[in-house]
């Protein structure tokens, strides 16, 4: 989270949001935040990030940190798509959490990223790339 947001703003924000909107856990909103952090130590700044580069970050995030499960994890808490993710970001626009820039758009979220095969492929490929670097014997 940002410097000018404290936890407890943001708690009030998604408790807010979830009075209108039950679709996606606490946990969900949490998600975005850290991922946006995650990407921006990983670009080494603070800026505006597409929704595409969101949307890899926020995979590459919940495999480092639920392995195998990010799928199912993220699903659990309201996740399956990307256009998901852009509903909750656009919920956080609206309580003023995070901004959008001229152009930016819920549309930008919708079509062309397979959510569902980048965190449950990408994961398999790196246990794969580990086993062949490590083989067993025996």
């Amino acid at each position: 989270m940002s410097s000018d947001l404290n936890a407890a703003s943001f708690w009030e924000a998604v408790d807010r949001i979830r009075e209108r909107d039950k679709r996606y856990s606490r946990d969900a909103y949490a998600l975005v935040m850290d991922s946006l952090e995650f990407a921006i130590q990983r670009v080494g700044e603070r800026r505006h990030l597409s929704a595409t580069e969101l949307l890899v970050h926020l995979c590459d995030y919940a495999q480092e940190r639920y392995g195998v499960l990010a799928y199912s994890v993220l699903e659990n808490w309201g996740i399956r798509s990307s256009e998901d993710v852009g509903s909750v970001v656009y919920r956080l626009i609206d309580e003023e959490i995070l901004s959008e820039q001229d152009g930016d758009s819920p549309i930008d979220f919708s079509g062309g990223f397979d959510f569902r095969g980048r965190l449950e492929d990408r994961y398999f490929d790196r246990v794969d790339k580990q086993s062949r670097r490590h083989p067993k014997t025996g």
